[in-house]
């Protein structure tokens, strides 16, 4: 496929010149939300680690559940700050009559669920970037997850074991690493 020189194309029989204007709001507007997002999960981790350490002794399923659903629910908050960043965006930009709109358009196009509005024809490249934000926060927001999970699985399993009267599981060598006889 030929692309001109000056990267026209149509879409939906109007012309549409990707601009450098959008590609520079674009990125930047991703490494805003990159950043924000590597704030907010750092605060998580903080918190969940300083629960950890504070209960460690009394660490039960009910608190260890707790501090899962709290840091789920800090990393939420992380995430709809951020929605709301590329709402205030579009908003500021006039791209949608009212906040409410703008709000519901970003969260839609952030989840890559998809809106029935469409930005305006010069800010269109936006879609695209703000689906690309969402993808790689919530990719970031499961990894720091996951040792969290890890760790109250492994807790409930020593629990379980020790419960039942059978012998304590025996640690794991950390990946990429051997156990040595």
């Amino acid at each position: 496929m030929h692309i001109p020189a000056d990267a026209t194309t149509a879409i939906e029989g109007i012309d549409y010149a990707i601009s450098l204007r959008e590609i520079l709001w674009g990125v930047s507007l991703v490494a805003l939300t990159m950043a924000i997002h590597g704030f907010g999960v750092t605060m998580m981790l903080r918190v969940a680690g300083g629960l950890e350490r504070r209960i460690q002794r009394r660490k039960g399923f009910l608190l260890g559940l707790g501090i899962l659903i709290l840091s789920t629910w800090m990393l939420m908050f992380v995430h709809l700050f951020e929605v709301f960043v590329w709402a205030a965006f579009f908003f500021w930009k006039q791209a949608f009559t009212n906040p409410s709109i703008c709000y519901y358009f970003a969260l839609n196009e952030y989840t890559t669920l998809g809106s029935n509005y469409s930005l305006p024809q010069d800010w269109r490249l936006l879609e695209g970037c703000i689906a690309t934000a969402g993808l790689l926060t919530f990719a970031w927001s499961t990894g720091a997850l996951l040792p969290l999970l890890q760790a109250f699985q492994k807790d409930q399993l020593r629990y379980l074991t020790l419960e039942h009267g059978g012998p304590e599981p025996a640690a794991t060598p950390p990946p990429g690493r051997r156990s040595v006889p």
